[in-house]
């Protein structure tokens, strides 16, 4: 469930050793594949005795069409947020019916393509519901649900934080006569069966989770009632169970969410209703590392400055709000191996051309020089998985990590006959690797920019037609 210390030197090391981290490769994520597996059978376990849940990995964590394929054949399910990560979840295999379509921007045209799909889809508004209302075929396979928002309160992280009284995600439930509302909506539609609500994410403590949670409950009853049937039959609980970025341990659990939960509403999870879950980040961020070559030390004001090949590219939050998503940052030699020595403050620049891109402020290390390695730890979600595009510097290669320790069975990084990542595997030093995503190529870059179209502003403007 964690990428740990001796996991990832190992990793580094024999990262080096294959030409993985070099000169001409200064920047790499790895991702440990036994650790994610760990991950989701945690999570699996602490939702055991409940009879009928979907797991649905938030796509937006790593949408990465591998990563997302590992979790699909580890039985978990997809949450989507847009048209682009619809396409990566249908290209990782996951089936229609196991994919949660949730976005507070919906257009016409992607709740036609979801509902033809037989995707479940969680309306935003109630001016979404009227549009289902006037798309959804006669003969729809699609769970439908409506997201509410609780209006409990936020976290130490505001911009994490969806429970507030002016978020921008579903019906404000607090506001006068929303309430009411949403029950006569449901009333009035038989085939919306769903409650959804998400409280937030890092920064949001579990009790405040599960106040929220707990007014879903109570709101589904409230429906039930004033329908006098069973409409609701499903609610979805969203993610959000912070991650400890401190050190390796993790914590909170997932059985110290479900305990949280249960604690303040035990009919929450009694199987009256089915459970859906949209956890991402807990699930990959402690089993990731981003390894970046300083390429330079240099002193300024009378600080040391190690400029390195990460910066707000791959670790985008961290450079920008520092203070609510700092990382554990450790040092390596040119061949992979733990520096040790005294520890001096560091400040760990990027190589992007502006002045605050800084992933770690006086952060104390070993020595470090030319050709040395930093790793970024707890980086296996939002971070080398969704690069940011500033100075048109090159998506970075992803590697997933298979230990021997972990089991025989190599499978799911690329072993099977006639797989791609199956040729570029390298086992050494009781370490597997396999290509997630290659670098990105400068060429890839000039071409995502128009270099197809270089002439377009010159002579690409056609006439329009007469008449």
């Amino acid at each position: 469930m964690s990428f740990s210390t001796d996991k990832v030197a190992r990793a580094v090391r024999q990262a080096v050793t294959d030409g993985l981290l070099a000169e001409d490769r200064p920047v790499a994520g790895l991702l440990d594949v036994g650790g994610v597996r760990e991950s989701v059978s945690a999570l699996r376990g602490a939702f055991a005795g409940v009879p009928e849940v979907l797991h649905a990995f938030a796509a937006k964590a790593c949408p990465l069409v591998p990563v997302l394929r590992l979790l699909a054949d580890a039985g978990l399910g997809c949450e989507v947020a847009s048209p682009g990560e619809l396409r990566l979840a249908l290209d990782a295999g996951f089936a229609p019916e196991r994919i949660v379509l949730d976005s507070p921007a919906k257009t016409r045209g992607e709740i036609r393509e979801a509902l033809a799909l037989g995707v479940a889809l969680n309306a935003d508004n109630l001016g979404e519901l009227d549009r289902i209302d006037a798309l959804r075929p006669e003969h729809c396979s699609s769970v439908l649900g409506l997201r509410v928002n609780p209006q409990v309160g936020g976290g130490s992280i505001g911009a994490m934080s969806t429970a507030t009284a002016q978020s921008k995600f579903g019906v404000a439930l607090r506001d006068p006569g929303a309430r009411e509302r949403v029950v006569e909506a449901f009333v009035r539609r038989p085939w919306l069966t769903r409650l959804h609500a998400h409280v937030g994410s890092q920064g949001c403590p579990l009790p405040l989770i599960a106040e929220g949670l707990a007014a879903l409950h109570g709101l589904a009853e409230e429906i039930d009632a004033r329908a006098g049937r069973r409409q609701v039959t499903s609610l979805d609980l969203g993610g959000g169970l912070p991650v400890n970025f401190a050190d390796d341990s993790v914590t909170p659990t997932y059985a110290a969410y479900v305990a949280a939960l249960t604690a303040v509403e035990p009919a929450l999870l009694d199987g009256r209703y089915g459970v859906v879950t949209e956890f991402g980040r807990s699930l990959l961020a402690k089993n990731g590392v981003t390894v970046a070559r300083v390429e330079y030390v240099k002193e300024a004001g009378g600080r040391r400055i190690a400029l390195t090949h990460a910066g707000a590219q791959v670790a985008t939050r961290t450079v920008f709000m520092p203070a609510s998503w700092p990382l554990r940052v450790s040092a390596y030699g040119p061949d992979g191996t733990p520096k040790q020595g005294p520890l001096t403050p560091y400040d760990i620049a990027g190589p992007l051309c502006f002045a605050g891109d800084v992933v770690a402020h006086a952060h104390p290390l070993p020595e470090l020089a030319e050709g040395d390695l930093v790793v970024l730890h707890d980086t296996g979600a939002y971070y080398f998985s969704a690069p940011w595009a500033y100075n048109s510097l090159p998506r970075p290669a992803v590697y997933g990590c298979l230990f021997e320790e972990d089991g025989e069975d190599g499978r799911e990084v690329g072993e099977e006959e006639g797989e791609e990542s199956a040729r570029d595997g390298r086992r050494g030093a009781g370490v597997l690797f396999a290509t997630v995503r290659a670098a990105q190529s400068a060429r890839e870059i000039s071409l995502e920019n128009g270099a197809d179209r270089a002439d377009a502003l010159l002579a690409g403007f056609a006439a329009r037609p007469r008449g």
